[in-house]
Parts: C-alpha cells; sequence; structure tokens
C-alpha cells in the first residue's frame, strides 16, 4: 500500500515488483539491514494472494526480512498464503465493538500458529470513553467518516458505552483497563496493539495485565457488544472493499 504521488491518493499495489522496491525502500530509510516483521497491509486482490506473498519469502530468502505478516486477510486467504510461505502474523482489529476475527479468522490462526495481532483493541478511543459525540472529532479526524461515530449511530453506541462504563465503575477501574482485559482473556496468542499518545495512557493500558476475567464476566462484555447491537460498519462501503476480513 502506498501514495501515488502524482494523483496523492493511497494505492493498493501487491506485485512482486512493487513489494520488493517498497521493502528496499523501508531498509534504505530505517538504515537497516533487515526486517523483523513484515506486513502485507492490504491485499490486492488483483493479484493472487501466492504472488505476493512468494515475492515476500524470496524475501526472507535473501535475509531482508525475518518473518510476513498478513493484515485484514480472510481464513481463506490466511491459509492460501500460509501454503505458499510460513506466515508469522495476522493482523487484524479485534475489539469487543469489533468481533469479525471470531467469525473465522482466529480459528484459521490457532490452528496454523499463526499469532493474531489485535490493532484498535480500544475501538478508535470509543471504550476508552474518549469519543462523547461527533463534535468532539476535529475536522481532520479519520473516524468522522466511519458509519459507526456518525449521528445516530454514535448515538445508539453510546448507550452501550454507558453500561459499560457502569461495569468499569463498578469494579474500580478505566473502561481501557477493562476492554484490554476482555480482549486478553479471549487467549495467550492475541496480541494487543493500543495506540498510545502519552506516558500516561500507556501506563494505564499497562495496567490491564493485572486484570484477569473470569469466563461469566467476559461473556457478559460480550454480550453488551454482540454484533446485532452495534450500529454502523467499521469502515465506509468504499474502505470495506479494501480489506479481506469476513463480515457479519
Amino acid at each position: 500500500m502506498a501514495i501515488d504521488p502524482a494523483e496523492g491518493k493511497k494505492v493498493i499495489d501487491g506485485r512482486p515488483a512493487t513489494l520488493r522496491r517498497q521493502c528496499e525502500e523501508s531498509l534504505s530509510r530505517l538504515q537497516t539491514y533487515h526486517l523483523d516483521l513484515y506486513y502485507l497491509h492490504r491485499w490486492d486482490k488483483s493479484v493472487p494472494i501466492e504472488e505476493s506473498v512468494g515475492e515476500l519469502g524470496r524475501l526472507v530468502d535473501e535475509g531482508k526480512i525475518r518473518a510476513i505478516g498478513l493484515s485484514e486477510v480472510s481464513a481463506g486467504t490466511l491459509q492460501r498464503a500460509h501454503a505458499e510461505r510460513p506466515i508469522a502474523a495476522v493482523q487484524s482489529e479485534y475489539s469487543l465493538w469489533t468481533r469479525n476475527p471470531e467469525i473465522a479468522v482466529l480459528k484459521a490462526c490457532r490452528e496454523l500458529d499463526v499469532a493474531f495481532v489485535a490493532f484498535s483493541p480500544l475501538g478508535r478511543s470509543f471504550l476508552s470513553g474518549a469519543v462523547k459525540h461527533e463534535d468532539a472529532l476535529a475536522e481532520d479526524d479519520m473516524r468522522r467518516h466511519l458509519p459507526r461515530f456518525n449521528g445516530a449511530n454514535l448515538a445508539h453506541n453510546l448507550q452501550r458505552l454507558d453500561a459499560f462504563n457502569a461495569i468499569a465503575y463498578q469494579w474500580e477501574i478505566p473502561t481501557s483497563q477493562l476492554a484490554l482485559a476482555w480482549l486478553q482473556s479471549q487467549g495467550d496468542d492475541i496480541l494487543p496493539i493500543p495506540g498510545s499518545r502519552s506516558i500516561a495512557h500507556m501506563r494505564e493500558n499497562l495496567g490491564a495485565n493485572a486484570l484477569k476475567l473470569d469466563s461469566s464476566s467476559a461473556s457478559k462484555l460480550e454480550a453488551l457488544f454482540s454484533p446485532e447491537h452495534i450500529a454502523g460498519e467499521r469502515y465506509t462501503a468504499e474502505q470495506l472493499t479494501e480489506v479481506d476480513t469476513e463480515q457479519f
């Protein structure tokens, strides 16, 4: 995935030559000889996944990358890719209010011994309580364009958050820690990567490591944010065409 300098638009290009060039440009910018984990952040559906992953495998053979990762792929695509070259990690959005990986990808990762990296584990700050209303988002904030954060959808979802806040208050912990504790309760092979804009946020997130949810508590949270209770898609219609994850 890159930015077309002529158009200034995002381009998904998974052709082998492009992947090789981008990897070598990354090595040059970072002034290093290898990358420990190199992600194909979006599968270019015009290129067979075997061709893209095959080229990444050749970069592994040459010592330029050490492990291959995929992002936002379906279980079927992961299986095809892994048959071509070993996949070390799959990165996809996963949180209490985005449960798509539970459809099939988590199971496929476990069967293939592939780590699952959960991005946006706090629901793009929704689960931390940072988004009270749409006007709180800056004009250039990408969340303004995401259906879940718009108008009536956001108002509906905030009702769920109120109940979540009450549970966290009862436990005397921040909602961010409760959200991360739930995610960690789903398995040791799930690696959350919450974004942190401050040291205080980082320390607060780390506090989730001391929490252990029992199955009853986890089930209560899952029911609160079950997919049928969430209003709006996580991406725009156009963005959904760019990902390969299973949809509810």
